[in-house]
């Protein structure tokens, strides 16, 4: 709840009076790699208050949250990286009132607002005058406000906050930056007691690739482990200002791959939940396959923070299908286990074929056969079709002629010609599935099934029903989002202008595509777990360390992206990315004119990275997620922060 009705004068003459002592004590708190359970029992124990857990978290911001390249035409111009910067750029918009935010050396730009210069709303209260709430409830009551107290978080710009401008990192001219409310999720986490410290860098509108690392209004932001390579896109200041221990948890968004791809890149954990799970109410571009998703260091702490916000919202339809499927028992109950005995998990060989992929994949596929290994030290049962085998291929060839059928005769035009009988042959497949034909895309498997994700109406409809609810005097719809905002400008990492120009011309919202997708990708997987008996499966998060900001992307190769695997997780069912080691030496892209796509790989470099690894299971499966993550988390404690960021002069 918000103590709108413990005034801020009481809260402060309560703070002198009862956190003298503990003011001594806040410099042996160490807030690095701090979990939510320690810092409720340092506040418990009278040796901590939220107010000191917002100034460590915001002397450590101070110190790191600075420009992580070099911008000699300023924020909007081109870019190069700059090695061990010593700032990764995460955080776009601090949670501080003016005269606060000067006094402690933060620029105009990380306002709460550019529209409202007084900030002087006392229904709006910041981060420190909430932790002073708290603090004053603490200790007129003996207990803490709710499972989240004093844990301060950064949210993904893409989400609405009341009280801090949310653009989706646009540098667009809003009459008002600030949204007329919260997000439902985000009125949730407060709710429970979390302190919003700052939103979150992204790629601006949610872009994914090179793109995703920048955006107009915050700039770009880095990779903690290594400056000058991808945080992950988009949701790349939630996985690096966790990793860099900014914050002590972060929101991110994922429609394909933008919660678990920065949790890996930055080497902690991240939660893509069941779509239907938690509530993807205020947020732009929200769509079938929009999951809110937790990234902290541990998978307990992302289990309270699911505990916190998952549920039933009727501003979400999509939500009505969790009613009675979240477990009686709070999330975080089932991110203890030690042990995996009786626990059944397959492995996904389509993801980890050699063969059909590149030398710039081998270390990471090692690391996840290790993994292998660990869970049947821990007990489980693993069912691994083996080198160069397939755990859905049977299945993925057994139906999706069927259940992806307007899909599969597209692609396969010159056997189902149109207004031919296509019935005979795919009766055939049926008892044959051998007959299911290839093309350039290759044969129908887990590595493209699922592709299909709506088309351009989908955003441009989407955008402009969220603009509508919002209600802004200045900016109604996608048209004016483009005509009336500012782009960067870099001829290497593109601009989200044309792409969102191009979705303004869409005239028809084609959902079919991504719905036939969604229900032969659930028919598939759910028809091997049924087969199999299986309680989860394991892959890589993403094949491919990431990359340096500046240069090409791996390309798709047989399927493989360049990020990480998405076609399971986007389609309805739950996974978690795990740290599972690092890199010892990579591959990097350059760009080569003489070379087949004008790129080749060099190497190998020298380079610790962190890999990651994700546990997949059915819908509305988190408790058994949390379960297989916990016990592999805590028998390998693979999450080592990143070097360059230990605390900041002055502790």
């Amino acid at each position: 709840m918000r103590l709108h009705s413990v005034t801020l004068a009481f809260a402060v003459s309560l703070l002198l009076i009862a956190c003298g002592p503990a003011q001594e004590q806040t410099a042996q708190f160490q807030i690095e790699e701090t979990t939510i359970a320690e810092i409720q029992a340092a506040i418990l124990r009278g040796e901590l208050t939220s107010t000191q857990v917002v100034e460590l978290y915001l002397a450590r911001i101070k110190a790191y949250n600075g420009t992580c390249v070099d911008q000699p035409e300023g924020i909007l111009g081109a870019i190069t990286t700059i090695p061990r910067a010593g700032k990764v750029n995460a955080l776009i918009t601090l949670n501080l009132r003016p005269a606060e935010r000067l006094s402690r050396g933060f620029d105009e730009r990380k306002a709460r607002s550019m529209t409202d210069a007084a900030d002087d709303d006392v229904a709006m209260p910041d981060a420190l005058e909430v932790a002073a709430q708290q603090d004053a409830y603490l200790a007129s009551t003996g207990s803490l406000i709710g499972p989240l107290h004093g844990v301060v978080m950064a949210i993904k710009d893409q989400f609405d906050t009341f009280d801090m401008r949310t653009t989706s990192g646009a540098d667009a001219f809003y009459a008002n930056d600030r949204p007329p409310r919260d997000a439902v999720f985000v009125q949730r986490l407060r709710d429970a007691g979390a302190i919003i410290l700052a939103k979150a860098n992204m790629g601006e509108y949610a872009a994914g690739g090179v793109t995703g690392v920048r955006s107009s209004f915050g700039g770009t932001n880095c990779n903690a482990y290594d400056t000058e390579r991808d945080p992950g896109a988009s949701s790349g200041g939630s996985g690096n200002s966790v990793s860099a221990n900014l914050v002590t948890c972060a929101i991110g968004e994922e429609t394909g791959t933008s919660v678990r791809e920065p949790a890996k890149n930055n080497g902690v954990v991240g939660l893509a939940p069941t779509r239907e799970l938690v509530s993807a109410d205020g947020m732009m571009q929200r769509g079938i396959t929009t999951r809110v998703g937790p990234i902290c260091r541990t998978v307990e702490d992302v289990a309270r923070v699911l505990d916190a916000y998952a549920g039933f919202d009727p501003r979400d339809e999509l939500t009505a299908f969790s009613v009675g499927r979240r477990p009686s028992q709070p999330y975080q109950s089932f991110a203890h286990e030690e042990r995996l005995d009786g626990v059944r998990i397959g492995v996904v060989r389509e993801y980890m074929d050699r063969d059909l992929f590149t030398i710039a994949d081998a270390e990471t596929i090692d690391i996840v056969e290790r993994a292998i290994e660990d869970l049947r030290a821990l007990g489980a049962t693993v069912i691994d079709p083996g080198p160069q085998g397939a755990l859905f291929q049977d299945a993925v060839d057994k139906y999706s002629p069927v259940w992806r059928n307007q899909l599969f005769v597209r692609q396969f035009s010159e056997q189902f010609a149109e207004g031919s009988d296509h019935l005979p042959l795919l009766v055939d497949m049926f008892f044959d599935p051998s007959l299911v034909p290839h093309d350039s895309v290759g044969r129908p498997s887990m590595r493209n099934l699922g592709r299909g994700r709506g088309g351009a109406g989908g955003t441009r409809y989407n955008m402009n029903v969220y603009l509508r609810e919002r209600g802004d005097a200045n900016i109604r719809s996608l048209t004016d989002l483009i005509e009336k905002a500012n782009f960067w400008d870099d001829p290497i990492i593109r601009n989200r202008k044309e792409g969102l120009q191009n979705a303004d011309t869409a005239k028809t919202l084609a959902t079919a595509r991504a719905l036939q997708d969604r229900f032969t990708v659930q028919t598939v997987v759910l028809q091997v777990f049924a087969e199999l008996d299986l309680d989860a499966v394991i892959y890589p998060t993403g094949n491919v360390p990431p990359a340096i900001l500046t240069n090409p992307q791996e390309p798709n190769k047989n399927n493989r992206p360049s990020g990480v695997w998405t076609y399971i997780n986007s389609r309805g069912f739950p996974a978690i990315t795990v740290p599972a080691g690092f890199t010892t030496q990579i591959y990097d892209r350059v760009r080569d004119s003489t070379a087949t796509d004008s790129t080749r790989l060099v190497g190998p470099v020298r380079a610790r990275l962190p890999v990651g690894i994700d546990f997949l299971a059915r819908p509305f499966g988190e408790p058994t997620l949390f379960r297989i993550a916990s016990a592999y988390e805590a028998a390998t404690n693979h999450r080592i922060p990143p070097s360059g960021f230990g605390p900041p002069p002055g502790r």
